[in-house]
């Protein structure tokens, strides 16, 4: 069997067993960031960095689509996006909480499950990446926060 159509009985089955289609995505995607863009700890760090939010929500309902159904729909890099951003583990933290309590709202409870799930280890791997980028190497179960920068106007 050609791996399209491998990819294709992949995708069907999971719509299936979760009810997880396009529009749901696109409900999920809009829902979440439009808390994202509210909140006080993740919306200044988004708004410093996307300047046309719609082609953003765009891009993140096709990851969502290859994250969640396995659509191979994304072809991007997700981990160069995020290394240099000034996060850590409080803001994967809250990430997770708005995107659980996004899903709860807008899915179904075994899609809202498998979204989660998925949701858990992006965040992990993501923290895990930055923190890498930072020179920080974290055991298991270790968490990365970002030493407070130094106020440069201070003697050092």
């Amino acid at each position: 069997m050609p791996v399209s159509e491998r990819r294709g009985d992949i995708v069907a089955d999971i719509m299936q067993r979760t009810g997880i289609d396009g529009p749901m995505i696109e409900r999920l995607v809009r829902a979440f960031y439009a808390k994202v863009r509210r909140d006080e700890l993740l919306g200044p760090v988004f708004d410093a960095r996307i300047r046309d939010w719609e082609a953003h929500l765009q891009r993140m309902c096709v990851f969502w689509s290859s994250v969640a159904l396995m659509s191979g729909a994304y072809h991007g890099s997700p981990m160069q996006m995020h290394a240099p951003l000034p996060v850590d583990a409080q803001h994967f933290d809250r990430w997770l909480r708005l995107f659980e309590e996004t899903a709860a709202e807008v899915c179904p409870p075994a899609a809202a499950e498998h979204f989660v799930v998925r949701a858990k280890r992006i965040a992990q791997s993501l923290e895990l990446g930055i923190a890498s980028h930072n020179g920080r190497i974290l055991r298991k179960g270790q968490r990365y926060f970002r030493l407070p920068q130094a106020d440069s106007s201070s003697p050092r």
